[in-house]
């Protein structure tokens, strides 16, 4: 692909709330730059080369100048690359996109603009305002909130903006006494209602609610800071019914995960439904093994004969390193007939049927010792079995087989090792009070974050809540000397977060968060 600039609106705080377009813009750049609005989790969705260029701006500090930036886009379309502009919010309200693209047309760059969902309807819609409604207003003006400090004499028509029923302000909370006083002077009724919303659309959010007469002092007493939208208008009013987001079962709730990255996606995009903030730091990361030689003799065997009577797999991770490795030495997995298919847990079933195999037997209890049972009941004298697994995993299955009369061989198809970047941040968050929950989905993921944070682990955790994912995770847990405060009934990642939401539900729970009230005058 040639050379081009995508201008793209990354919508308003809510990674979800991109367009298709914008994601198809980001997967496709060899260069983002990107603004503070900007969530970094929308870069998983880039290529692992990319180069990302940080040039935001923070409030009343502006980190990279826009000519800088204006700079910096046309150089790195000039070196022949695709680069991607990431905006917060609409890149062309009050995002300064004309201004960018004016400059790349000046120097002959191709461009696009891509609109992005403006955090002027959006965020008053997280917050249960719609901006118009019937029998309340029939208009709405957008109005910037922070106009260029360079120009001798203000854009804004403040007689005429009285009379809009809704307005919108962006990037006005340094200008918030003002606002009111040009509204209030020319007539606005001290009695209107406000709304001021921070970090709108995301479990950071924030709502004050006053009116002209009060909301300054309002937002002075909750500590507000940009970045914020303000509406102006009776629409505030809908708020008592409408709020929905805020009212999520788990809403304002900091929780850590720490599986591996990739791991992580369906535990994230659960807890955000119900409205949790997600932290993700994982202790460990999945690498290949010290050594191929055990599971390509396995293969060997497979390809060649005898072949294995059964192949039993304990992870999803498990099924899909054992197909890469068959993958990475040409060999189809049709070498894998005749030999029937044993899992734990649906999620490794659900790696297994993606193959397009059937499984011959799935224990009732998704733990090694529901599978032995199941194998005590069915008899397993002189057959043989492969185990493809991590590098460290529990013995008693493969131990308890050969108890059994089994011919059990074990092969690594990845390990998992300390992630040692993990540590300094997590101690930051706890040393903070940055985390509510902290989850544990395996043994190895507390026993490496027992590692990370050494001998504060105790003291750091006294005000955080445990979760595990089933009771050999909650035992290793409990071996460290802390209490597990939940543990699923279903040993899998829905399971966890059915218990954490039981938990979060439960009368006089104790779980620790910082949830309140939404302040309403």
């Amino acid at each position: 692909m040639t050379s081009k600039v995508y201008l793209v609106g990354a919508g308003p705080g809510d990674p979800k709330l991109i367009t298709l377009r914008g994601l198809e813009c980001i997967a496709q750049a060899d260069v983002i730059i990107y603004d503070r609005l900007a969530t970094n989790l929308l870069f998983e969705h880039a290529k692992p080369e990319v180069e990302l260029i940080y040039v935001g701006k923070a409030e009343g500090k502006h980190s990279v100048k826009q000519e800088d930036i204006n700079r910096l886009l046309v150089e790195k379309a000039k070196m022949g690359k695709v680069v991607t502009r990431l905006k917060g919010g609409d890149p062309l309200i009050f995002g300064r996109g004309g201004e960018e693209a004016l400059i790349l047309v000046e120097n002959g760059i191709e461009f696009e603009f891509v609109p992005g969902v403006s955090s002027g309807n959006a965020v008053p819609a997280y917050a249960g305002i719609p901006v118009t409604h019937r029998g309340t207003t029939s208009t709405v003006a957008y109005v910037t909130g922070h106009e260029d400090p360079s120009k001798p004499n203000t854009d804004i028509d403040w007689q005429s903006l009285v009379g809009i029923g809704t307005i919108i302000f962006y990037m006005g909370m340094r200008n918030l006494p003002s606002i009111v006083d040009q509204l209030v002077t020319r007539g606005r009724a001290k009695d209107t209602p406000v709304a001021i919303i921070r970090w709108g659309t995301t479990p950071q959010q924030q709502t004050v609610i006053g009116t002209l007469s009060d909301i300054v002092d309002k937002v002075v007493k909750a500590e507000l800071k940009a970045p914020c939208i303000i509406i102006v208008g009776d629409v505030v009013k809908l708020r008592e019914k409408l709020c929905w987001y805020e009212k999520k079962p788990l809403f304002g709730k900091r929780i850590l995960i720490t599986r591996a990255k990739e791991q992580a996606g369906l535990f994230t995009d659960l807890l955000a439904d119900l409205g949790g903030q997600s932290i993700e730091v994982p202790t460990i990361k999945i690498t290949d093994p010290d050594s191929f030689e055990n599971i390509d003799r396995a293969i060997d065997r497979l390809e060649n004969g005898p072949g294995y009577d059964w192949i039993i797999f304990t992870s999803a991770n498990g099924v899909r390193h054992f197909v890469r490795r068959i993958r990475a030495l040409e060999k189809d997995i049709r070498i894998l007939a005749g030999s029937k298919i044993a899992v734990i847990g649906p999620a490794t079933a659900k790696a297994v049927k993606k193959l397009l195999m059937n499984i011959d037997l799935t224990p009732r209890a998704f733990v090694a010792e529901g599978l032995i049972e199941e194998f005590t009941r069915i008899g397993v004298s002189g057959n043989s079995f492969l185990i493809p697994r991590a590098k460290i995993a529990r013995d008693v299955l493969p131990e308890t087989l050969r108890t059994m009369g089994g011919k059990v061989d074990v092969a690594e198809v990845y390990q998992t090792v300390l992630d040692e970047a993990a540590g300094l941040r997590i101690k930051e968050l706890l040393s903070e009070g940055g985390i509510d929950i902290a989850t544990f989905t395996s043994p190895s993921t507390i026993n490496n974050f027992a590692k990370l944070i050494g001998p504060e682990l105790k003291d750091l955790m006294e005000d955080v809540s445990v979760a595990a994912i089933g009771p050999v995770t909650a035992d290793a847990i409990s071996k460290l000397g802390l209490t597990v405060d939940i543990i699923a009934e279903e040993y899998t990642i829905p399971g966890l977060v059915d218990a954490i939401l039981e938990r979060i539900q439960r009368p006089g729970s104790g779980v620790q968060g910082k949830t309140e009230e939404p302040v309403i005058g």
